[in-house]
């Protein structure tokens, strides 16, 4: 399962604060972060028990594709693949060629420490909170072969380590109201439903939580 999925398809114009309506959302309690090792500047990459977090390249397009085929069909439209198939493979790895480097920002991937197979993303994004412009918030998705393992949580602690290091206090999600499992692990690592709703009869409700 997957929340966050941010990042618009090529060409195509991104809404809302929902990432994939597979939501994902995930943010750590500051306990969860003592496991995480880290470079004192908050350098890139981020390792794990299991994992290793490094910034996106135009080789992981295939996994992210791969994403978008496999989403939930209460997805918007613009979050899956559509008739003629775009975003095509390649339109994805211009994206994310393009995607803008700043410090304690942006999506990573996940990749595995045993055979560093990419699995999924998480990372932070602003812009997607409605009516915090400046908002940061937490997104992931993971293939459906790596659902189900903790690695959802294990990445979004790291991530969340990550923002703190940079002066990071407070981290938003959305997540739809169907995403049962999402809710649990947001609800494990710190999240507080705020009793924002956005109503979405057609794809399901979106549920704004805080973190901090």
């Amino acid at each position: 399962m997957s929340l966050g999925a941010r990042a618009a398809a090529p060409g195509r114009h991104r809404r809302g604060p929902r990432a994939s309506g597979i939501p994902s959302v995930l943010g750590a309690g500051r306990a969860g972060c003592d496991s995480v090792r880290m470079h004192p500047d908050s350098s890139l990459p981020l390792v794990t028990p299991r994992l290793v977090l490094r910034r996106r390249v135009p080789g992981d397009a295939a996994v992210v594709r791969s994403l978008w085929e496999t989403r939930d069909p209460r997805v918007p439209a613009h979050r899956r693949v559509d008739a003629e198939g775009h975003p095509s493979e390649a339109e994805l790895a211009e994206a994310i060629g393009l995607e803008p480097v700043e410090p304690a920002r942006g999506l990573l991937s996940v990749l595995t420490r045993h055979d560093g197979a990419v699995i999924g993303y998480c990372g932070l994004l602003t812009g997607g909170v409605p009516e915090r412009p400046e908002a940061v918030e937490i997104a992931y998705e993971l293939l459906e072969s790596a659902r189900g393992h903790g690695y959802a949580t294990e990445a979004a602690r790291a991530v969340l380590a990550w923002g703190e290091a940079s002066g990071l206090r407070t981290v938003w999600a959305t997540v739809r109201a169907w995403n049962e499992a999402s809710l649990g692990v947001a609800a494990r690592l710190g999240f507080e439903r705020t009793g924002v709703i956005e109503a979405d009869p057609e794809h399901g409700d979106s549920l704004l939580l805080r973190r901090g």
